[in-house]
């Protein structure tokens, strides 16, 4: 078997979703269903033609006169006239199905695009994080190299020295550990893709330095509920069910009504072969038509209980619409309402973020020039890092829960 070439791609949140909606395997399924389901609408409109076949027979005896031979050659043709329009209502039905599977698709795409700006945003977040964990990480090691210079002086104590040297293993490992973390997420990535795990993927870094624009832009709530109302695909396919469940119980009537046929048929013998010798021959053709009414009576209760289960069905489709749209106005308020919440989250934290960074900067500077301990300096920073981790986390957090309500409301997404 031979090995899979690997290949290196540099992609942003748009390059990511379209090699998924090219590459996918489910999503290719859901296009072969729609092209057999195309099929089916196509070769049900035909059903409006007649039919057209030919017929050969030949049959061979023997008798006194040895053996003898004869055969016929026919043409027949038939047309359904009228069938309680069943023919009519599979042609909509098939339509009905072949749009809904269209539908079913979008919602399809709605959801992977979901899956991608999560798995996205969570690369995006830990690198910023090993970014400032980086940071970190060069200032405790300078951090380390004052310390032991200041314990071989003399001036710290040795549980000082240590502490620092405790910070800063520490805080190389929370690099080793987000790299790691990185790797698993690119890793979760390539399988939404359906990427080659052995193929490179690096992403393009947005600008989310602006976040306040979100905010700005952000629709009132029942603006976000009417844009859904009018785009999303759940809602959508629950009324092609309404559709496909009223022409079910329309084709289940119809078998209450007549069926009519009429038929054409032409015929001939072609050959006759006996014991002395061998002779074609044909006859008169002969020529026939008619038309055949077929008038339901009784079915046993079939028809009647099939009628009866088709108008279970319809109701079941009504009520599964009025609970679906019900589900999407609650999805978009708390939606809604979430990027509100995740805004003034990211915001306080922001601020927070902006007065710790100082502060251990401060701090940093005061433990230089020896006039605050390492205890005191190691608490503000892990202070710093608590409240970088939260600044970072409700940062991307807010990313998600606004680039949510826009697949919600049918709008691009991108970053």
């Amino acid at each position: 078997m031979l090995a899979q070439e690997s290949h290196s791609y540099q992609f942003t949140l748009e390059d990511c979703i379209r090699y998924a909606f090219a590459n996918s395997y489910e999503r290719k399924s859901m296009e072969l269903t729609g092209k057999s389901l195309e099929t089916s609408y196509q070769q049900s409109k035909e059903q409006r033609l007649p039919n057209v076949s030919a017929s050969y027979g030949q049959n061979i005896s023997n008798n006194e006169n040895g053996w003898s031979s004869s055969g016929n050659v026919g043409v027949g043709s038939s047309i359904t006239i009228y069938q309680g329009g069943q023919i009519n209502n599979t042609i909509e039905q098939n339509r009905l199905n072949l749009e809904r599977n269209a539908v079913q698709m979008e919602r399809y795409d709605n959801q992977t695009v979901l899956q991608i700006l999560q798995s996205f945003l969570t690369i995006l977040g830990n690198q910023e994080l090993l970014n400032y964990q980086l940071e970190v990480l060069k200032t405790s090691g300078e951090q380390l190299k004052q310390g032991q210079a200041r314990y071989r002086a003399g001036s710290i104590l040795e549980s000082d020295f240590l502490l620092l040297q405790a910070q800063y293993y520490s805080d190389s490992n929370n690099v080793v550990d987000t790299r790691i973390n990185i790797e698993n997420n690119l890793l979760d990535l390539k399988v939404l893709l359906s990427m080659n795990p052995s193929d490179e993927l690096a992403i393009v870094t947005p600008d989310t330095e602006n976040l306040d624009l979100l905010r700005e832009s952000l629709p009132s709530e029942e603006e976000a509920i009417q844009l859904a109302m009018d785009y999303m695909p759940d809602l959508r396919m629950s009324d092609y069910d309404i559709k496909i469940a009223e022409k079910s119980l329309d084709m289940a009537k119809g078998n209450y009504l007549p069926s009519i046929s009429a038929n054409a048929n032409v015929g001939m013998g072609v050959l006759s072969f006996d014991g002395s010798g061998i002779r074609q021959w044909y006859s008169t053709p002969t020529e026939s038509a008619g038309i055949s009414v077929n008038i339901p009576i009784y079915s046993r209760g079939s028809t009647r209980a099939n009628v009866k289960k088709s108008q279970i069905a319809l109701e079941q489709a009504q009520l599964e619409y009025e609970q679906t749209q019900l589900s999407i106005r609650q999805t978009v308020v708390q939606a809604h309402r979430n990027v509100i919440s995740a805004y003034n989250a990211y915001k306080v934290s922001e601020v927070r973020e902006n007065a710790y960074s100082k502060s251990f900067a401060a701090y940093n500077m005061q433990y230089t020039y020896g006039t605050i301990t390492t205890v005191e300096l190691l608490q503000q920073q892990n202070n710093y890092l608590n409240v970088l981790n939260s600044y970072i986390q409700n940062k991307y957090s807010l990313l998600m829960k606004r680039k949510i309500l826009d697949v919600y409301m049918g709008r691009r997404v991108s970053l």
